[in-house]
């Protein structure tokens, strides 16, 4: 199945991918290309999967091999969002030889990862089935990168959480002892949030989640590294007043046990920052 999500404008992907592809081509090109490649050689390409999973990236190939060349013709051939088998063809392209291997590289560490991405995160939300929860990733994504890797969690199924510091109030416990306790962070808060803006506090404990609860000025609660059996109690206590985020210690095999438990939101930094870079390839 498809998750159906717009692409992302090509310009705000593109200064990442040239990056990416002055790094790879230095200050002198592709040497073995112009060494062992003919002249006008063209050739037919093709992105292959070498293993199941769930397509993210092909956008960012398209634009990695665009950029080398654009005479290039590209046909993309499983959308992002797509499930992939073993063999299954991804994308082809066709044109120069030498423009499709100079850019073979920076288009498959792209596609690999986000597709790992993907797949990681379709996993996890197949273990949330039958329940209101939801799976989000985090800001524990690969510097430079973060734009595209929450979109792959996206092309997996998943939501997104805020994509910098400057989208929500989020008082985590540092924050909650460097400014001396639950009850002064969260009138800070409500004193400097707009209507536009979010506030999330992190808790540890049900008697720090009762703080919150008394205070108000929250919108969402973070139960952060607790127990399965101790988020059924903190839904029960919240009782609808605030969404609830589970966050800490969410392994593939927990998932539909804390899903049962009732909560809004399960976060894990696992889908970007452990994920297993999916096997693809380019054939000729």
């Amino acid at each position: 199945m498809t998750i159906a999500y717009a692409n992302l404008p090509d310009l705000i992907l593109e200064p990442m991918v040239r990056a990416a592809l002055m790094e790879d081509l230095g200050q002198y090109g592709d040497i073995t290309t112009r060494a062992v490649i003919p002249a006008g050689t063209r050739y037919h390409a093709r992105i292959n999967a070498r293993e199941a999973g769930v397509v993210s990236g092909m956008q960012i190939a398209a634009i990695a091999f665009r950029l080398v060349d654009p005479a290039l013709e590209i046909t993309t051939v499983l959308a992002d969002g797509s499930a992939c088998a073993p063999g299954d063809v991804l994308m082809e392209i066709e044109g120069s030889a030498a423009s499709i291997l100079s850019g073979e590289r920076v288009a498959l560490n792209f596609a690999g990862r986000l597709t790992g991405i993907a797949t990681m995160t379709a996993a996890f939300v197949a273990e949330t089935k039958g329940s209101k929860t939801r799976i989000t990733c985090t800001r524990k994504t690969t510097p430079g990168l973060r734009v595209v890797e929450k979109q792959a969690v996206l092309h997996g199924g998943g939501f997104n959480h805020r994509f910098g510091l400057s989208d929500a109030i989020l008082i985590k416990d540092n924050h909650i002892a460097a400014a001396g306790g639950i009850a002064q962070v969260l009138e800070a808060s409500k004193a400097v949030a707009s209507h536009m803006v979010r506030v999330e506090i992190e808790v540890d404990t049900l008697a720090q989640l009762e703080q919150v609860l008394a205070c108000g000025g929250a919108d969402v609660v973070l139960l952060d590294n607790m127990e399965t059996a101790v988020l059924k109690q903190a839904v029960e206590l919240v009782n609808g007043a605030l969404i609830c985020e589970a966050s800490g210690n969410m392994k593939l095999e927990r998932i539909s046990e804390v899903a049962a438990t009732g909560v809004d939101y399960i976060s894990s930094g696992a889908l970007t920052h452990s994920v297993k870079t999916l096997d693809l390839g380019l054939d000729f």
